[in-house]
């Protein structure tokens, strides 16, 4: 299981921290990966990492303003959004990937799924 949380309201320019507390057994030795879906878009690809935290991948959208970490002692997976833009306004998903890469980009190369949190950025 994993649990999403940190999301809010938050003007444009701002930061916001997401996590992903996972209790689904295997936690540090899978990719992760963060997605987000807005109203009446698809779910997108917004950044992953691999078993160990040493490669992590971004989407093009993203690069620069977001990072993406983890702790595995602590079972947790991180998105760090910097100069938060308007059309960030999303709910974000963290995702278990199927191996062990950071390089799963694809909705279906996921296999277990957070309940999501809303992050909504004003201008």
């Amino acid at each position: 299981q994993l649990q999403a949380s940190g999301g809010g309201l938050v003007q444009a320019g701002g930061s916001l921290r997401l996590s992903c507390a996972a209790s689904v057994g295997g936690f540090s030795s899978y990719g992760m990966g963060w997605f987000r879906q807005a109203p009446g878009k698809g779910r997108e690809f917004v950044a992953s990492i691999n078993w160990s935290g040493g490669s992590a991948y971004y989407a093009d959208s993203v690069k620069g303003r977001f990072s993406i970490s983890r702790d595995n002692a602590r079972k947790t997976l991180y998105l760090q959004m910097n100069s938060l833009k308007p059309e960030d306004t999303a709910v974000y998903y963290c995702a278990r990937s199927l191996g062990s890469s950071g390089t799963y980009r694809r909705v279906d190369e996921y296999i277990y799924w957070g309940q999501g949190t809303q992050v909504t950025v004003s201008s």
